[in-house]
């Protein structure tokens, strides 16, 4: 046996990594060469999307999307979008549950590889390393549920 499976008991709650990976990354420098000639700090702006789904039973994919634009001026210094992707074993978890772990747990566990993916990415294009800041994926799925909640109730 190449790899040991994690004991479970039988009916508790089951939580395991399979797999993290990038799915997906890209990097644009469309102003170069003359951006490496400014000297202003530039601006940044980055978007965050999750996505989660079912592979097969109790194996699920969450991809957490980054996508960060860097502007000096009115010139986009850089461009990086990141699908940072993880495969998760999740056993005898209510929906609820299950939904709060893949909206929150499994982007938690996915973030810091995709913060160093970006930042290397970005000192590979030519920058200086970009740190990104934590994210609040409980206050981000906190959002979400009263959006939705909102959207179903009658006017």
């Amino acid at each position: 046996m190449s790899e040991q499976q994690p004991q479970q008991t039988q009916g508790q709650p089951f939580f395991n990594i399979e797999k993290i990976y990038i799915k997906d990354l890209s990097v644009e420098v469309p102003n170069a060469p003359q951006i490496f000639l400014e000297r202003e700090a530039p601006q940044i702006d980055m978007q965050i999307n999750t996505q989660s789904g079912a592979i097969e039973q109790d194996i699920y994919q969450t991809e957490l999307t980054l996508t960060i634009t860097a502007k000096i001026k009115d010139k986009t210094a850089f461009l990086v979008e990141l699908h940072q992707a993880g495969i998760f074993r999740i056993q005898n978890l209510p929906r609820e549950a299950l939904e709060a772990a893949l909206a929150i747990g499994c982007p938690n566990i996915l973030f810091p590889y995709a913060r160093e993916a970006v930042s290397s990415a970005v000192l590979s294009a030519g920058f200086p390393p970009l740190l990104l800041q934590p994210v609040n994926f409980e206050l981000l799925y906190m959002q979400q549920q009263a959006a939705r909640q909102a959207g179903q109730q009658p006017n």
